[in-house]
């Protein structure tokens, strides 16, 4: 059994180790490292727990832990690195269930020995606690749902959506009053069942308001939520790690969304709103002859090529041809061509998404470049490769301001001299609009699975 000065101790290095942790995941060089120290410090702030005086059922909690280990090891190896969005949503739905189960328990709890003032914040924090952790969740299995096709990315927009939202609020703070003076007389029960229901329903109805183009933003601020659940839970715990490690998550969740919103030329607010990039016109339809290519033909244009732009989608993911477009790369920059990686904010269904399948590849960190970094370059570019991605160069993001996707910045790459489009069809992306790229007069499109198509290429270059 440690003592509480050691167990503070270790808490507070377990704290330290987070903060080094995303310290190191903010770069792809420190990435791996990053990562390592998460693990250290949860594998701290795990045992410093077990062997605290707070723990007195040790049998419940190692079958808790031992299940909780199987399955995440078991997600761990199944899951392929398409999958991983969803997966995150679905451990954000987790951990806000979590906090809606700690919550409930310690309301039940009579054994706290809290009175007056005391015990009216602890009401308030499991009041707060279990909203927040009830939209979280809600909001997360519908994020997974959309995210895994489940249920279709086009945003479900009620007449008078916002006006709904501020009308669930004004009832949530209602019954927040009701509740606290319920419990002054042993009571309460029905305002707290009332509040889990609606932040329920708010949860649901501010992630189905959202386009799939936002999902990515989606993403990252249910995990800004789940951070913040986790606080809450600190809070009605007195667990003082929780509370920094939920702060931490939420704030670091928070800024994360911030920018991709910059990103994206959205507004914030409009994001915790809910129902943000979406439109009420119609976007304009896209009209024109398609110009094929074949895999020969890629071939030549890119060994008459000097400078050329690779970039990365959904789709590359999907046919797990990261590995090969890498060995392209690598065989196009040994005969003297430049070869970059163009990255989108939001390209995949998370962030960071592309960043990770490449890095998994080995492709060198030097040669890939976010949005800002290169949109201006595409006129100096020869060939453009764009390799199972839509909405992220989609040119009426720019023209079209009935898109759904209007205002959203994209990749420039019809500006250069060739476009190359690797897609299997001439079907729609994850926000549902057609793509004016595709009929472009210097767009060639490369039809097939991509990994089979990067692989002729790749024979036909080294022969």
């Amino acid at each position: 059994m440690m003592s509480q000065g050691l167990v503070i101790m270790s808490y507070v290095i377990a704290s330290i180790l987070f903060i080094l942790s995303l310290s190191g995941l903010s770069h792809q060089e420190t990435a791996r490292r990053g990562n390592y120290f998460g693990m250290l410090g949860m594998s701290v702030a795990i045992f410093a727990t077990l062997f605290s005086d707070a723990v007195d059922s040790y049998i419940v909690l190692i079958i808790a832990l031992g299940v909780g280990a199987f399955i995440g090891t078991k997600a761990a190896l199944k899951v392929e690195m398409t999958q991983m969005p969803e997966l995150v949503a679905l451990m954000h739905s987790l951990v806000g269930m979590a906090a809606v189960l700690v919550g409930y328990a310690n309301f039940m709890d009579s054994s706290n020995g809290l009175e007056g003032v005391e015990q009216t914040i602890h009401e308030v924090e499991i009041y707060i606690g279990i909203f927040i952790g009830a939209v979280t969740f809600s909001g997360s299995v519908i994020a997974f749902a959309k995210l895994c096709g489940k249920l279709d990315g086009k945003p479900v927009l009620l007449p008078g959506r916002h006006w709904l939202n501020l009308g669930l609020f004004v009832v949530t703070f209602w019954l927040g009053g009701v509740f606290l003076e319920g419990t002054e007389s042993g009571g309460g029960t029905i305002p707290l069942l009332l509040m889990t229901l609606i932040a329920l329903a708010f949860g649901v109805h501010m992630v189905m308001a959202i386009g799939g183009a936002d999902m990515p933003v989606v993403v990252s601020m249910l995990n800004s939520y789940s951070g913040w659940a986790a606080a809450a839970t600190g809070f009605m715990l007195s667990n003082d790690l929780l509370i920094v490690t939920g702060a931490l998550v939420g704030s670091s969740g928070a800024i994360l969304s911030y920018i991709m919103c910059k990103a994206m030329n959205r507004h914030f607010l409009s994001v915790i709103a809910g129902g943000f990039g979406s439109s009420g016109g119609q976007a304009a339809k896209v009209e024109g002859d398609v110009n094929s290519i074949e895999n020969d033909e890629t071939v030549r244009l890119l060994s008459e090529a000097k400078n050329i732009m690779i970039i990365p989608g959904y789709g590359m993911a999907v046919a797990q041809a990261q590995h090969t477009v890498n060995e392209i790369s690598k065989l196009l920059r040994k005969k003297g061509k430049t070869v970059r990686f163009g990255i989108h904010p939001v390209a995949g269904r998370m962030p960071g998404h592309m960043n990770v399948l490449l890095a998994e590849a080995k492709v060198p960190y030097d040669i890939v470049f976010e949005m800002d970094e290169i949109n201006e370059d595409f006129a100096n570019v020869d060939v453009s490769i764009v390799i199972g991605a839509n909405d992220i160069v989609n040119p009426s993001a720019l023209d079209d301001p009935n898109s759904p996707i209007a205002g959203m910045p994209v990749l420039e790459c019809w500006k250069s001299t060739t476009t190359i489009v690797l897609k299997r069809s001439m079907a729609t992306g994850y926000a549902g609009v057609g793509n004016p790229l595709f009929i472009h007069e210097n767009t060639r499109m490369l039809f097939g699975d991509a990994n089979d198509s990067m692989q002729s290429v790749l024979k036909a270059l080294n022969s």
